[in-house]
């Protein structure tokens, strides 16, 4: 769901700094073992819960992390196995930064990102993109006992103190859309945002239906406002809410085959799928 300003700075380091694993035109999951087997890389930041995290061992599945000792679950990593499965790949992770994500498929060090990325039409210059394998509405977390807990639309957060991820739509495009924001600097990261929340520093974070379910689990003193099917919620464009997998530009054998999978999944698959990693999430524990 973040949308970031994304480095294009690092792409040649990383032709060179992580290995060649088919992401190249149209040639998808290059990287061939000595038994013929081929391996799907899929890259994300490992720390985006409940889309992608890391934790120490291989409780619920989790799959091992490249070059780490740690191992990396949650939806994205469900997906990325499920679709590994499903093609008959076996299933690499790479862990790297966010502004990292587009120039590895760029550069074909991986073959895709899942990371919880909206398909806009700027990463659309850069990347293609599959269907949406999640849909993402926006929400709105404070404190049980805030001044905004009964809030019942935007206008109602008028002058509230906030903050939410930096390089996100719920930083550049919905917080100013609060009449009289005092808008504090964005967070480098989803905890960051909700630890603000915490501590008081901040009365509004906006974020996404998931990460707000999950922050629910871990903070249960905040509440969640839902402003969806009111006259007076956040007014974002489809392609800010729908999420997708990135490939390489042109490399439509790979898009295709993921996106034969996706075919044959429902909204409904991907809520339980979310709801299983919300359940299995560190902050749940």
């Amino acid at each position: 769901m973040k949308k970031k300003l994304l480095s294009l700075v690092l792409a040649a380091s990383m032709v060179i700094g992580l290995a060649g694993c088919g992401g190249s035109g149209d040639n998808a999951a290059e990287s061939t073992g000595e038994d013929g087997s081929k391996t799907l890389t899929v890259a994300m930041e490992c720390g985006y819960a409940p889309y992608n995290w890391t934790q120490s061992d291989d409780s619920n599945g989790a799959v091992p992390i490249k070059d780490s000792n740690d191992y990396a679950y949650g939806y994205d990593v469900m997906m990325a196995k499920k679709i590994a499965e499903e093609l008959g790949y076996d299933l690499e992770i790479v862990k790297l930064d966010w502004d990292s994500l587009v120039p590895a498929v760029q550069s074909g060090s991986v073959d895709c990102v899942i990371a919880g990325q909206s398909i806009t039409s700027e990463r659309l210059q850069m990347v293609d993109f599959t269907e949406p394998y999640y849909y993402a509405s926006i929400i709105t977390l404070v404190k049980n006992d805030g001044p905004y807990a009964n809030a019942q639309g935007v206008a109602d957060l008028a002058g509230a103190t906030c903050t939410s991820q930096l390089g996100t739509i719920w930083y550049d495009v919905c917080l100013p859309q609060i009449p009289d924001a005092n808008i504090q600097p964005a967070q480098e990261s989803a905890p960051s945002m909700l630890v603000a929340l915490d501590s008081g520093r901040t009365d509004v974070v906006v974020t996404d239906m998931p990460t707000g379910m999950a922050a629910l689990v871990a903070y249960p003193d905040f509440k969640m406002l839902d402003f969806a099917g009111t006259d007076d919620d956040f007014q974002v464009s489809e392609e800010e809410i729908n999420i997708g997998i990135s490939v390489q530009k042109g490399n439509t054998e790979l898009l295709d085959q993921i996106n034969s999978v996706l075919d044959n999944m429902t909204t409904e698959d991907f809520d339980t799928m979310m709801q299983e990693a919300i359940s299995v999430q560190p902050l749940s524990e």
